[in-house]
C-alpha cells in the first residue's frame, strides 16, 4: 500500500519529497475511504472511477496540475477514448498518463531510449506489437494494452499499475504497492491530477458508471 510505502521514507525525506509524499497518502486514504464507504467496484473501471474520485476531493486539481488540457492533445482524443474502451480503462486516466509521460508530444523521447505519446521502451513497445512507437494511434493503442495488462497483473489496483508503468512490474511486486521512490509516488499523484483535471475542463461521456 501507498501508506506503507510512505512510512517507509522516515522522516529524513526532503521538504518537496514529503509533500508528494503527503499528497499521494491524501490519495491514497481516499481511495480506501470511498472502497468503505461504497460498493465494491468491479473490474479495473470501477478502481479507476474510485482513484478519480479520490484526486478530486484532495484538492483542485486544475491549479495543481496546470496544463492537464494542453493545446494540441484534443487531436488525439478520439484513439484515446477508443484505445480505453478497447482495454477496460477510464479515458481521462489514459489521457492523464500521456499527459504526465510526454506532454502529447508524439516524438517525445527520454535519456532511456523510451519513445512516443506513451514512452514505450523498445522491447515493451515490441511486445506489444507496436512497430512505430512515434506513431500517434500505435503509441495509444501500446500504452493503452500495457497499462491494462498492469491492472490485470495487480488486481486492478489503479495506484499499483500507474506505478508499474513509471518503475516496473518488479519493483511494485518488491514494495508490495508502490515503491517508496519520490519519482514513482509523484508520477502516480500527477497522473490521478492530470486526469480529474482533464475531465473537469473537457467533460466527455464515460463508459464508467458513476464518473461524474
Amino acid at each position: 500500500m501507498i501508506t506503507q510505502a510512505l512510512g517507509a521514507l522516515g522522516g529524513s525525506m526532503p521538504a518537496d519529497e514529503q509533500a508528494v509524499s503527503t499528497r499521494v497518502q491524501q490519495i491514497q486514504s481516499l481511495i480506501q475511504a470511498t472502497q468503505a464507504s461504497s460498493a465494491p467496484a468491479t473490474g479495473s473501471a470501477g478502481n479507476f472511477a474510485a482513484a478519480l474520485q479520490a484526486a478530486s476531493a484532495g484538492g483542485s486539481p486544475s491549479g495543481q496540475f496546470p496544463g492537464a488540457a494542453s493545446s494540441g492533445s484534443g487531436q488525439y482524443d478520439p484513439l484515446i477514448e477508443e484505445a480505453a474502451r478497447r482495454y477496460g480503462l477510464e479515458p481521462a486516466v489514459l489521457h492523464g498518463l500521456i499527459q504526465q509521460e510526454s506532454g502529447f508530444d508524439p516524438n517525445a523521447t527520454s535519456s532511456a531510449g523510451a519513445e512516443g505519446l506513451t514512452q514505450l521502451m523498445p522491447g515493451t513497445a515490441a511486445s506489444l506489437g507496436v512497430s512505430d512507437p512515434m506513431n500517434p494511434a500505435q503509441s495509444i493503442e501500446g500504452g493503452a494494452r500495457y497499462l491494462s495488462q498492469l491492472m490485470t497483473q495487480f488486481g486492478g489496483n489503479v495506484s499499483d499499475a500507474l506505478a508499474a508503468y513509471n518503475a516496473g512490474p518488479g519493483a511494485v511486486q518488491r514494495y508490495g504497492g508502490v515503491p517508496p521512490y519520490a519519482e514513482t509516488e509523484s508520477y502516480v499523484s500527477k497522473v490521478l491530477g492530470y486526469a480529474q483535471a482533464y475531465q473537469s475542463t473537457a467533460p466527455q461521456p464515460s463508459t464508467i458508471a458513476g464518473i461524474a
